[in-house]
Parts: structure tokens; sequence; C-alpha cells
């Protein structure tokens, strides 16, 4: 690859990092076209996902900022990146892979915070942001000060909210104010409708 392509291409997946709030690596060794076909259908639009050059993404991922442990980078190597419900892709990830033994899910990362493979496997038995902001927004109506933050809270810090309200005894409310004054007031990376594939290239 010429060097100009492996500048423009380190360029596209450093943005694909920098705009999305969650990456999940994978190795499809043994997939076929059509079925990779069929998991980027079933991901939907607000994910994308790639197939990279190791040694490029290596790169990207320092210029994004990433904290990725190179290790994963093995073997034929693609990447949902996720720019919508980081639930949603993870179940359509997992789900694929129980049907297609052959994608193996190796981790990633969410809200900047590095993920192993079992991991990403439990962000996929959580309920939808579109749920967590339900319960939350029904447990904090005494707390509208705080509600506003944690709308924009991380995903990994709603769920961890959403298990403290399911846990929290009757009259104990304070663990869930508690929590929620840790919320941050930043919001997710934005969200993208654009959704770019990059041909299938071998792994360096």
């Amino acid at each position: 690859m010429p060097n100009s392509e492996k500048i423009s291409a380190v360029g596209e997946i450093t943005e694909h990092f920098s705009s999305s709030s969650a990456a999940v690596i994978t190795e499809y060794r043994g997939l076929t076209v059509k079925q990779i076909t069929d998991l980027r259908r079933a991901l939907g639009r607000d994910t994308t996902y790639a197939v990279v050059k190791n040694t490029l993404t290596k790169r990207a991922a320092a210029d994004a900022g990433i904290p990725l442990d190179e290790s994963l980078l093995t073997g034929p190597t693609a990447i949902a990146f996720v720019k919508g419900d980081a639930v949603e892709a993870a179940k359509g990830l997992r789900d694929f892979a129980k049907a297609h033994p052959l994608l193996v899910i190796k981790g990633g990362v969410l809200d900047g915070k590095p993920l192993s493979a079992d991991e990403v496997k439990q962000i996929a038995d959580l309920e939808s942001r579109e749920v967590l902001l339900a319960k939350l927004a029904g447990a904090l109506k005494a707390l509208p000060t705080r509600a506003a933050g944690l709308f924009q809270a991380p995903l990994s810090q709603m769920a961890r909210l959403a298990k403290a309200l399911e846990e929290k005894k009757p009259a104990g409310d304070a663990p869930v104010a508690e929590a929620a004054t840790e919320a941050p007031a930043e919001a997710d990376a934005p969200a993208s409708d654009e959704a770019s594939e990059t041909p299938a290239e071998p792994a360096e």
C-alpha cells in the first residue's frame, strides 16, 4: 500500500475512533463476504463494521488517544465502531457470534475505557439506553437538578445506577442519591448518521 494510502487509511480509522462511543474488536477469519454483509446489516446504520489492517489501527488508536490493547490486534481484524446504542450493538455482535462461531469478539473500548471480551458480553445483557433512562427518570423525579446530568452520563454509569435502583430497599433512597452526584455532565460522543465500510484487506 503506497504511503499516501496508508496515511488516508489511518486518518479514516482515527476518525471512526474519535466519533464513536464504543468500538468492539473482532476476528472474522473464515466468514464469507455474504456473512460479513449480513452482520453489517444486522448492526444497523449507527454501527460501522470495518475490516482493518492491524498496524494501521495501532497508529490510528494512538492518534485518537484510545487506550487500545495491542494484543487484540492479531489475525484478520474487523472493528464495530458504535455511534448509536452500545448495548444494541453488543447484542447484535453476540447474537451473530452465537449463530456464526467463526466471529470472535476479542474486546474493545467503551466511553474511553478498555473492555474485555467478557465485558462486551455483559454489556449485551444490559437493557437498552432508552430503558435505563426511563428507569432513572422515574426514580429521580425528586432530584431534577441531578437528572439532567445523568441523562448524558456514560452507558456504564447509567447501568450501575439502574442496578442500584433495583437493589435498594424501599426506604433506602440514599445510595441512589449519592450515586447521582457522581454523574458527569459531559455528553456522549456525537452520533453520526454516516456509515462507511473499509474494503476487506489481509491483516499485517
